[in-house]
């Protein structure tokens, strides 16, 4: 018998738990700008955030001891659950981030909301604490988001900034958050980033 994808079988106690896990099975089908290592695909949001969360974890040597490691970890894997619902929006359109914020949080209410209390409340508050960008946690977090892609282009012959038109100092502008957070590592990209943009792969 096949299962129609609204269904929801009865797994008892567990049916909210594995209904969110056929939820978030949907976040494999949004695709990014970003082409993986190697270009003969784009990218999804879902590997964008396994990404993230790795990323973090190996970027643990680098960061200040005192952080919650688990929490930005967690905070990568939600922050992009999201598009289900409000699709990707390129980093680099300012005006269509704003326009989208409103659905992403109707989207996190709803996605979040298949979970039973009080996991609901955490996922919704870890999600909300990366948006605000105001704890250290949710900072670092968003560095790697940020500069994540920018290890894609560099390693891609800047793939989606030549795609889509990016200017070098939209790319500085992104990276801002790492000088704050990370100076050592933004130092080295924008040395990066400049040889992107004598290659031509930046405007």
């Amino acid at each position: 018998m096949n299962h129609t994808h609204n269904e929801t079988l009865d797994f008892g106690q567990f049916t909210a738990t594995i209904q969110f896990w056929m939820e978030i099975d949907k976040l494999k089908q949004i695709e990014r700008k970003t082409k993986i290592y190697g270009q003969h695909r784009h990218e999804n949001s879902a590997e964008h955030s396994w990404q993230l969360a790795i990323g973090l974890l190996t970027l643990k040597p680098f960061l200040p001891a005192h952080l919650d490691f688990f929490r930005m970890v967690k905070m990568a894997l939600l922050h992009d659950i999201v598009e289900i619902d409000a699709g990707d929006v390129i980093a680099f359109d300012l005006a269509a981030r704003e326009a989208n914020a409103e659905n992403e949080k109707k989207a996190a209410h709803r996605i979040f909301g298949i979970l039973s209390t009080p996991l609901k409340e955490e996922f919704m508050s870890l999600w909300e604490e990366y948006e605000d960008s105001l704890t250290p946690e949710s900072k670092y977090a968003q560095v790697i988001d940020r500069i994540m892609p920018m290890m894609l282009n560099l390693h891609n012959g800047g793939q989606s900034w030549v795609d889509n038109g990016i200017a070098y100092e939209q790319v500085i502008q992104r990276a801002s958050i790492a000088k704050e957070m990370i100076p050592e590592l933004y130092e080295v990209i924008v040395k990066q980033l400049q040889d992107a943009k004598n290659k031509g792969w930046l405007k």
